[in-house]
């Protein structure tokens, strides 16, 4: 039921523009900046309604107080982070329901990254806009939380069917990949997966969306046995420059 449409902005961000048909109810996720999202919308007809942020970091809130102004929107966003997203209307946390248009969502606790994330799964459309938390063969940095914190979010989003698209927030794909090749130098469908992905970048291609199936056989942090070895391997990733 829903259309989703990638917006490239910045150097490396993916910002999400969400059409519900059967409302006409349009949802930004995560706007680094207003530009290229209000110009997107118009384009296609389309009347942003909502933003969802799933973290405070300026590359995913920064267009929010312009797409606002413009278009009379409500911006939906984390309890925890109010004090740091002052334009958040609505304050929600893990189990909380909201909706877009006819569909609803699942608000999913992931903290880690940042102290407050969340995501957002439509289990009804397969589909999960998870931020900065997982990426693909990859994970966000644990600057506000703990590996213990990161290894219990992966287990929640490895419970998602297999069939869940993964909207993240970057195009990190490449160079995760290359780490992950580290990890797991056995890996079959890595290896396979990694040769597909420097076809598409050589083509100029983005290599997200991703899925909950694709992330379990090929992410060296989904597929982290333990908390300790997730860990090492954040670790390794942060000083990796291969």
């Amino acid at each position: 039921m829903l259309d989703v449409v990638r917006i490239s902005v910045l150097s490396d961000n993916y910002v999400w523009l969400v059409h519900e048909p059967a409302s006409g109810a349009t949802m930004v996720v995560d706007p680094a900046v207003a530009a290229p999202v209000l110009a997107e919308a118009e384009v296609r007809g389309w009347r942003i309604t909502d933003i969802w942020n799933t973290h405070w970091h300026p590359d995913h809130t920064g267009g929010n107080a312009e797409i606002k102004a413009a278009t009379g929107c409500t911006i939906t966003g984390p309890v925890a982070e109010a004090e740091r997203i002052p334009t958040l209307d609505v304050l929600v946390r893990g189990g909380d329901t909201v909706r877009l248009g006819a569909v609803a969502a699942t608000v999913i606790d992931v903290p880690a990254h940042t102290a407050g994330h969340i995501a957002y799964h439509f289990a009804s459309e397969d589909a999960a806009f998870v931020g900065d938390t997982l990426f693909a063969m990859g994970c966000g940095r644990l600057f506000e939380g703990t590996a213990a914190q990161m290894f219990d979010n992966m287990a929640k989003l490895s419970r998602l069917p297999d069939a869940t698209t993964v909207y993240c927030a970057h195009e990190y794909t490449q160079s995760n990949g290359r780490y992950a090749l580290v990890a797991e130098p056995d890996n079959a469908a890595l290896v396979a997966r990694m040769a597909d992905v420097d076809a598409m970048r050589l083509r100029g291609e983005a290599t997200v969306p991703t899925t909950i199936a694709l992330e379990k056989a090929t992410n060296p942090f989904m597929r982290a046995a333990t908390v300790e070895q997730l860990a090492e391997r954040r670790a390794a990733k942060d000083n990796f420059r291969g």
